[in-house]
């Protein structure tokens, strides 16, 4: 039997062609997956090692958080990270070197103006020069390190991006005005922020000092040990040495690097999930295409099959020897799509690191034995798995076939469980998914959305008759004779057509729910935007950290400008007495909001659910609706409160807001709390109106009003609405590139289908062309029943992608304020314009075939 199963395999490996195909191709999936993954991960496993390499402690302080941060403590924060606490580290007997170090946000503008970077990994620090006059962290790749407030260094990279060399002038901002600086010297660093297209600016240790944190404070101290030195023995040495309080922390240098490979384990595998997860979809595909083959040349064996029965062969034996070419073909297709996957990861190596510029650190490719073992164990799995039905069935052909037709039709007793069971998971489906929408209980509506499309896919071959009925007048008033006869073939075995459409279907949902999901989210956030939002700018900061807190002043001066509200976040203790943190036990620590109470009604939509719309003006608190919900604040309440600053007080609660984006949480008057915030506490955000509303002119003259900072985005409602818009948009594409390996997988099936549908329909072809049906009304025939299959399956796609859409957007009603399903008819009429192509091109090749099959041979054939 295990010859006759190689024999079989090839015998058929020209049938077999397209189910390797599908099969190498789910299995470089998860190859490429893994070899990426793994080589990224021990590549910045090695290049953590290295920034620890010299480190035997580092001392961080929580309180270091850049300019105008208030991380929420009170006055009374305890001790920082300071020159004093440096050189007491300093002179400990362990102790080789204590480095002071001190790190920001900072902007570097091109000669043009532009950010170079995005915001969140533009990266300042300060320039510590050892003996030698250089700083090993940063080798000196030209020049020299800064030496006082007008200088400052760059890393390569950046250097080259904005165009300047050393003696240039170059244009740095933190989040005040532009600051114009003399180019020192460029360095060379490892940094992974900088690596992945960020910025590094350097300067000397007082000017970090004062722009980033304060004069003599430092956010970390990075400890060297003396030769010989244990480096747990120095940690406990430097922990004795520093002042009690909270705010400062001592690590080893092994402890930090072992935390970064958790978190580079933690990346890689979010990583791995995500991509292994479009694998599965790829190989799920694919389980439908080996199936349909593997049913379809049992049909086409059944004589042989037969025969061998009739000389011996017991049913487990059939059933072996299927099972058998199955892990033939599984193994053949594994290791082509394990050899696939290394092409695979390095393509996907060259293009984060190219067009995408990512700057991944470089490293040998990793093909572990691990990931060997999966991608052929995958792939075999797979193929077994898939031909298990068609083996069982192959098992129970009985010998007396043998004298019968070469092909056997499915039993109508085996639609019809099949159909009960489909229809039984379809009501069950349906009626969690009503009950989960009716409670809102988001894990009703997920299980009752999966057994829904579960219960579908299986009631597919008796969906298809009906569906395809339907698409099949308009073919024969255009096409005619071979219109009718590409309906009856696309009907005549519902399992095959089913099993076929589904790979296609699968794709097509997933699709559809991702562009139904993401036009309903986009419509939701134009809707808030436009109802919530009447300010025409907002001004912040690109990378999320805090405006200085003169802007509002500055910006509320620029000409054009007739109101102005600046948005200020304060960390406040809210309730009665102590607690073991912060001096209140049981109170909430609560973040206010804190808005400009005479103009924010011009900034911003407020719709009040309960109390007075002018609580802010009297001095009280809005809370909005959900905050309300989750704390029990009420219109009346009297809270007490603690400020960042230390003071006490109270406050009262004057109102109650509807839903509103623009206002969210506990919102406070500015003349009220702003006093009490921590000194240098920045802000937010700041809110304009202009006097001619949104135009171009108060745009630039708001980019002026802040010192032209690279970092400081001004943004209208259009690009408020255009970012978020792209965003959605780029994850989309994103998921389109990553669901078309699935459809490239479903386009393989329909071509396999036809191709050895043409072959076992050679004698009915012959008879055809026989009695007057030409080359042409062949090929339309082959290519229309093709058509009709991939319609039925996008149809069906189609439906299950808006059905599955509208159950996500159900479970996202709660949190996205206005949210509803939007279905959006071009794109929907696309995505089935696209599957009658792709079953048109799967056509061509296997409708060339039959109409190139000769008369006399096609009759002749058995």
């Amino acid at each position: 039997m295990f010859r006759t199963a190689l024999r079989n395999v090839l015998a058929h490996k020209g049938r077999l062609l397209m189910t390797m195909l599908a099969v190498m191709l789910g299995t470089a999936f998860v190859a490429g997956t893994l070899i990426f993954s793994d080589t990224m991960g021990q590549a910045l496993r090695t290049q953590n090692s290295k920034s620890y390499a010299d480190i035997a402690v580092t001392v961080s302080d929580r309180t270091a958080a850049g300019p105008g941060y208030d991380h929420g403590g009170s006055a009374d924060d305890g001790p920082t990270l300071s020159e004093d606490v440096r050189r007491k580290v300093a002179a400990l007997p362990g102790t080789a070197d204590a480095r002071g170090v001190v790190s920001g946000f900072t902007g570097i503008a091109d000669k043009k103006g532009a950010l170079i970077g995005d915001g969140f990994s533009t990266t300042g620090t300060n320039y510590v020069p050892g003996a030698d006059g250089t700083d090993q962290r940063y080798p000196l790749v030209e020049g020299r390190g800064p030496k006082d407030a007008t200088e400052i260094a760059l890393d390569t990279r950046t250097a080259e991006k904005g165009g300047y060399k050393v003696g240039d002038t170059v244009r740095a901002a933190v989040n005040g005005p532009v600051m114009q600086l003399k180019l020192t010297g460029t360095l060379h660093t490892n940094d992974p922020r900088v690596m992945a297209g960020g910025s590094l600016a350097a300067f000397d240790t007082a000017t970090a000092q004062q722009l980033f944190l304060s004069p003599g404070q430092y956010s970390e101290l990075d400890v060297k040990a003396k030769p010989g030195t244990d480096d747990a023995a120095l940690l406990t040495a430097v922990q004795q040495a520093l002042p009690q309080g909270d705010n400062l922390q001592a690590k080893t240098g092994r402890e930090l690097a072992a935390e970064q490979d958790r978190m580079i384990g933690k990346l890689t595998t979010v990583l791995n999930t995500f991509f292994l997860g479009f694998a599965g979809i790829s190989l799920f595909v694919g389980v439908f295409i080996i199936g349909n083959t593997f049913s379809m040349l049992v049909a086409q064996r059944t004589k042989e099959l037969a025969l061998l029965r009739a000389v011996g062969a017991t049913r487990r034996q059939i059933t072996r020897s299927v099972k058998l070419e199955a892990v033939l073909v599984g193994l053949t297709a594994s290791v082509g799509g394990l050899v696939a996957g290394i092409g695979i990861a390095v393509g996907l190596r060259t293009l984060l690191n190219g067009p995408m510029e990512a700057n991944l650190p470089d490293g040998p490719l990793l093909v572990s034995p691990l990931t060997v073992l999966v991608s052929l164990a995958v792939g075999v799995l797979v193929t077994l798995v898939a031909a298990w039905l068609p083996a069982r069935r192959a098992s129970r052909i009985a010998p007396v076939a043998a004298m019968s037709a070469s092909e056997q039709p499915a039993t109508q007793k085996s639609l019809r469980v099949r159909n009960t069971v489909g229809l039984l998971f379809t009501l069950a489906g349906a009626g969690a998914l009503a009950a989960g929408v009716g409670g809102k209980e988001v894990k009703l509506v997920g299980l009752g959305t999966a057994a829904l499309l579960l219960g579908v896919f299986v009631l597919t071959p008796l969906l298809s008759r009906p569906l395809i009925a339907l698409l099949a007048p308009m073919l024969r008033a255009v096409y005619g004779t071979p219109g009718k006869l590409a309906q009856e073939n696309a009907v005549r075995n519902p399992r095959r057509t089913a099993a076929t459409a589904s790979a296609l279907t699968i794709g097509v949902t997933l699709i559809t729910s991702l562009t139904v999901i993401g036009a309903s989210v986009n419509k939701a956030v134009d809707s808030s935007s436009d109802s919530d939002i009447k300010a025409d700018y907002t001004v912040a900061m690109a990378n999320g950290s805090d405006l200085s807190a003169e802007a509002a002043a500055q910006i509320a001066k620029a000409p054009g400008v007739s109101a102005v509200s600046a948005e200020r976040g304060l960390r406040v203790t809210l309730g009665e007495g102590k607690d073991e943190a912060h001096g209140e036990d049981g109170a909430d620590r609560e973040w206010l909001t804190a808005v400009n109470p005479a103009t924010i009604d011009q900034l911003a939509t407020i719709k009040i659910k309960e109390g007075s719309a002018d609580a802010l003006k009297q001095g009280k608190l809005l809370v909005s609706s959900g905050r309300s919900e989750q704390a029990g604040y009420k219109v009346g309440s009297t809270l007490a409160v603690t400020y960042p600053d230390g003071t006490k007080g109270s406050l009262t609660v004057g109102g109650v807001l509807e839903a509103n984006t623009a206002l969210a949480g506990v919102i406070a008057p500015e003349n009220v709390v702003g006093p009490h915030a921590r000194p240098g506490s920045g802000l937010n955000k700041v809110l304009v109106k202009g006097e001619h509303g949104a135009t171009e002119q108060l745009k630039q003259a708001l980019r002026d009003a802040t010192g032209g900072n690279p970092l400081i985005k001004v943004k209208g409602q259009k690009d408020i609405k255009a970012e978020s818009r792209q965003a959605i948009t780029n994850v989309l594409n994103l998921m389109y590139g990553l669901l078309g390996m699935s459809v490239v997988i479903a386009v393989l099936g329909v071509v396999n289908t036809m191709a050895m549908s043409v072959f076992e329909r050679r004698r009915e072809i012959g008879m055809l062309r026989a009695i007057g049906l030409d080359r042409l009304g062949i090929r339309r025939m082959v290519r229309l029943e093709s058509l009709l299959i991939a319609l039925f399956g996008g149809l069906v796609g189609v439906g299950l992608g808006v059905l599955s859409a509208w159950a996500v957007i159900r479970t996202l009603a709660s949190d996205l304020t206005g949210v509803a399903t939007v279905v959006p008819p071009l794109q929907i009429a696309g995505f089935l314009l696209a599957a009658a192509v792709i079953g048109l091109l799967a056509a061509l090749w296997p409708a060339h075939r039959a109409a190139k099959l000769d008369i006399l041979d096609s009759i002749k054939s058995q």
